[in-house]
Formats: C-alpha cells, sequence, structure tokens
C-alpha cells in the first residue's frame, strides 16, 4: 500500500477502490454508503463534488466548494455530506463561511457527520 502524507487536521489520506480519500473516517463513511446503496436506499453517490459559490472575474479566483459526497434517492433529492471533525465544524471560518454561502447559492444544508 503507497504511503501519502498526511493533509490537513493531521488525518491520513486512503485509498479504496481506486478513489483518495482524505481521512479514515472518510473513506469509512463512503463504505457505509456503499452498504446503503446495496440496499435500495440510495440511487447515486457522487465524490468530492465541486459547487461553484463565486465565479472568477477578472479581479479574483473563483470560491469553490468541494464536498465529500453528493447522494441522491430514488426520489431525486440530492443531499451533501462532509466528514468533518467537531474541532472544524467549530473552528475552520472557511468551511463555516462556505457551508453558509451553500445554502445561499444553492439552498442546501450541508450534513456533518
Amino acid at each position: 500500500m503507497p504511503r501519502f502524507k498526511r493533509a490537513k487536521y493531521l488525518n491520513t489520506k486512503v485509498q479504496f477502490k481506486g478513489l483518495t480519500f482524505y481521512s479514515k473516517k472518510e473513506r469509512d463513511y463512503y463504505i457505509f454508503l456503499l452498504s446503503e446503496k446495496q440496499a435500495g436506499k440510495i440511487k447515486h453517490i457522487k465524490c468530492q463534488l465541486k459547487y461553484e459559490l463565486i465565479p472568477k472575474n477578472d479581479k479574483f479566483r473563483e470560491v469553490a466548494y468541494f464536498a465529500d459526497f453528493a447522494i441522491t434517492d430514488y426520489q431525486g433529492n440530492v443531499r451533501v455530506i462532509d466528514v468533518k471533525n467537531p474541532y472544524t465544524r467549530k473552528n475552520d471560518k472557511t468551511y463555516i463561511i462556505k457551508r453558509k454561502l451553500m445554502y445561499h447559492c444553492y439552498k442546501i444544508l450541508v450534513e456533518e457527520v
């Protein structure tokens, strides 16, 4: 198994089925989502989906939010899920602002696990 350098907040990147996850907790949640899909509760799972929050202009680069997971159920409802530790949820100001912009731009409440 290849070695990965540590990511932010001392997480270790891991691979599973050809996908790279930024933490073991994120990989484990993906495995849980796969079991939910196999049970027929989820139709689609997308990983590291990009949402543009503020487009690029002549002065500034774009601001984007990368969701850990976006899942779609059989009724067409989309849920955006982010795997975060309690410290990040409360203290990462950039994450907090982007989470609020997700609701402002897309009317999506990011679910944190």
